[in-house]
């Protein structure tokens, strides 16, 4: 435990990825060495290069590495770290790893135990902001679980209710429920689902509310006082989970941050909290967003006992290093700064860029990524390099995207310009679908609410689709052209030489014809377009237009970045088209991942639809269906089994002709 003398000399992170960066970048301005630890999966990843010393810690998945406990002390005590940070996510929210920490002598970077319990179970945590006078939604959060009494509890709360796992998170275990004939079945099915994933099929009923937004306040204490850094809004989510956050939530009056910043330092002094947490509220947007927000209209829903996510966004207004004051409060300094001297300066936003594609449902990507290139003028917190691989083990995240303006009009317009300027080849990326978020005109004009997405998702979520100009860009890319041909470099024996080049995008054959028409100009047509393309001083220069894109090769892909990534892929010469063996007949999986479960048997009739089997990648269940009437002809996976992309799983019979 720290006396307050001194500043930690070392600190071992137990986390990985971007925020295991993060936190090294402040210790090493700090002057506080580092201590990575990692999986067998993670060996050559950025955090192990970054830190100072680096611990293998066990085998790719979370449970033989990133949440063995013992393992991570065992590496702080010897390598000489005197602080343990958790980072967010695996133990950083374990009240038994924060007491196995401090058993070992060792300072945990963040709350005590007592208070990580006291907002572990939302129930109890909810009773507890009643006491400390914090507003929570109406609802009931009792130990009452009988079926009867909690149907009871929604009739007198008032449809529509949500029903939500006491020990949840991320949306696991919680159902809307929007009329009293539906509450059995709902509740059945927030139980099954709070029990697989938690262990515990306790359940809340809490009063659904309409047009919700999600705002947030991030408060920091010193065990005994707190304050709080203002708000912050995370109401863009998608599956419960934030795409983009901002700070200072739209639509904010001085009353309403008052009252909120008030009700968040209490629940935090209630607690006796340490260090950085988060205060969720739900907060009735109804009022149409930016005139919509009244002092009586936000309510309690969870603290986050750790650093979040979205936390650059804070630092950006406030001029504030959180990960700083973690340091130099768990070190045993007094808090940095009083309430009175924390401000507000300008506007924030965070877009989380995904490997995932997400016309298919978001559904995670993996891939190595062989180029990764982001825009000068924006902040970008990433754990990956180009050269490193997205792997199915964990997170698909690739980097968060932080720019500040002075208005949120500028900052807003400073991030669609930094993503039409963020450049990652090798796999699918939800970077066009952000793009199109902040063109959205509700979003824009600051109307946001925690459905936005789902109800623009058929606008949002396609897959641009490349126009001829880029197509030309494309080709003379995939044929080597891309920095023109140089002197002569194009003509044999007087005449233009031509070629032709197959490449499919987005599924859809495309055939390009280009005929060099001088060192640096080519002709090119397809599908009835022609265009003149030059490379001219660096840059293309289409019928005689500059066009300020980017291009990459690498084996057969090749990516023009232009406003948005458009991926390529080459014909090979070699190759045979053939259908996939099995044809429809087969259930593969859709990326490499762990089988948590298989729902089919051999000679089992099934209906299109039916839910055969449970893929587990990045953190994430995956439920694979039948496509088609029949019987299981074999099942070819066992459950537990960890399996490559396109690795078949279920096979039905032949359909008869």
């Amino acid at each position: 435990m720290r006396d307050g003398r001194d500043m930690f000399n070392t600190i071992l992170i137990a986390n990985r990825g971007e925020i295991a960066c993060r936190v090294m970048e402040t210790a090493r301005r700090m002057g506080v060495a580092t201590v990575a630890v990692y999986s067998d999966a993670d060996a050559g990843a950025k955090h192990v290069t970054m830190a100072d010393k680096a611990v293998h810690i066990g085998g790719s998945a979370p449970a033989n590495s990133y949440l063995r406990g013992d393992a991570i002390i065992e590496a702080a005590l010897a390598t000489g770290a005197q602080g343990i940070h958790p980072g967010y996510g695996f133990l950083s929210e374990n009240p038994d790893f924060v007491e196995a920490v401090e058993a070992a002598g060792l300072t945990f970077i963040g709350p005590s135990a007592d208070a990580i319990r006291a907002m572990g179970l939302k129930d109890a945590a909810k009773a507890l902001m009643e006491k400390a006078g914090v507003p929570v939604v109406p609802g009931y959060h009792g130990d009452n679980q009988d079926d009867a009494h909690l149907a009871q509890a929604a009739e007198e709360v008032g449809y529509p209710v949500l029903i939500k796992a006491v020990a949840g998170g991320g949306g696991k275990g919680m159902r809307l429920v929007e009329q009293a004939e539906d509450f059995a079945a709902g509740l059945a099915s927030a139980r099954g689902e709070a029990r697989t994933a938690f262990g515990n099929d306790a359940v809340l009923i809490e009063k659904f509310v309409t047009a919700p937004r999600h705002i947030e306040v991030q408060v920091f204490g010193d065990g005994t006082s707190a304050v709080h850094l203002f708000e912050r809004d995370c109401s863009l989510q998608r599956r419960h989970q934030k795409v983009i956050e901002e700070a200072p939530a739209p639509g904010m009056t001085e009353e309403m941050r008052a009252a909120m910043g008030n009700a968040a330092v209490r629940a935090a002094e209630a607690i006796g909290y340490k260090g950085a947490g988060t205060v969720e509220f739900i907060v009735d947007g109804t009022g149409g967003g930016t005139g919509g927000l009244r002092p009586d209209g936000f309510w309690f829903m969870e603290m986050n006992t750790r650093l979040q996510v979205e936390h650059p966004v804070t630092e950006m207004i406030t001029g504030v290093d959180l990960v700083e004051w973690q340091l130099r409060v768990a070190s045993g300094e007094a808090l940095p700064k009083a309430q009175e001297n924390l401000t507000i300066t300008g506007h924030a936003f965070e877009a989380r860029i995904y490997a995932e594609d997400v016309p298919k449902g978001f559904l995670p990507a993996t891939g190595t990524l062989t180029h990764l290139e982001f825009p000068a003028g924006a902040r970008a917190d990433s754990g990956v390099r180009a050269g490193d691989t997205i792997s199915p083990w964990y997170d698909p995240m690739i980097a968060k995207l932080i720019v500040h303006g002075v208005t949120r009009e500028a900052a807003l317009s400073q991030m669609e310009r930094a993503l039409r300027w963020t450049d990652v080849g090798g796999t699918t990326t939800n970077i066009s679908f952000l793009s199109a978020l902040c063109g959205q005109g509700d979003f824009a004009a600051g109307r946001v609410d925690t459905g936005l997405i789902d109800r623009n998702i058929d606008t949002l979520a396609p897959d641009p689709v490349a126009c001829t100009k880029a197509r030309s860009l494309a080709a003379l890319t995939a044929l080597g052209l891309e920095a023109g041909t140089g002197a002569d470099g194009g003509f044999v024996m007087w005449t233009p030489l031509k070629r032709r080049i197959e490449m499919t995008h987005l599924g859809e054959p495309v055939v390009v014809e280009v005929s060099v028409a001088g060192p640096d100009a080519f002709d090119v047509t397809m599908d009835g377009a022609a265009h003149r393309v030059e490379r001219s001083g660096g840059l293309w220069w289409v019928d005689d237009t500059k066009v300020l894109a980017r291009v990459h090769h690498a084996g057969q892909e090749v990516t023009v970045f232009w406003g948005n990534g458009y991926r390529f892929l080459l014909a090979d010469p070699l190759e045979r088209g053939s259908e996939a063996e099995g044809g429809g007949n087969l259930i593969a999986a859709p990326m490499p991942g762990l089988v948590k479960a298989l729902f089919a048997s051999a000679g089992q009739e099934v209906t299109k639809g039916d839910r055969l089997a449970i893929l587990e990648a990045m953190k994430m269940e995956h439920a694979l269906l039948a496509t088609r009437d029949g019987v299981v002809e074999e099942v070819l996976a066992e459950e537990g089994a960890q399996v490559e992309e396109g690795a078949a799983l279920i096979r039905l019979t032949e359909e008869p002709e």
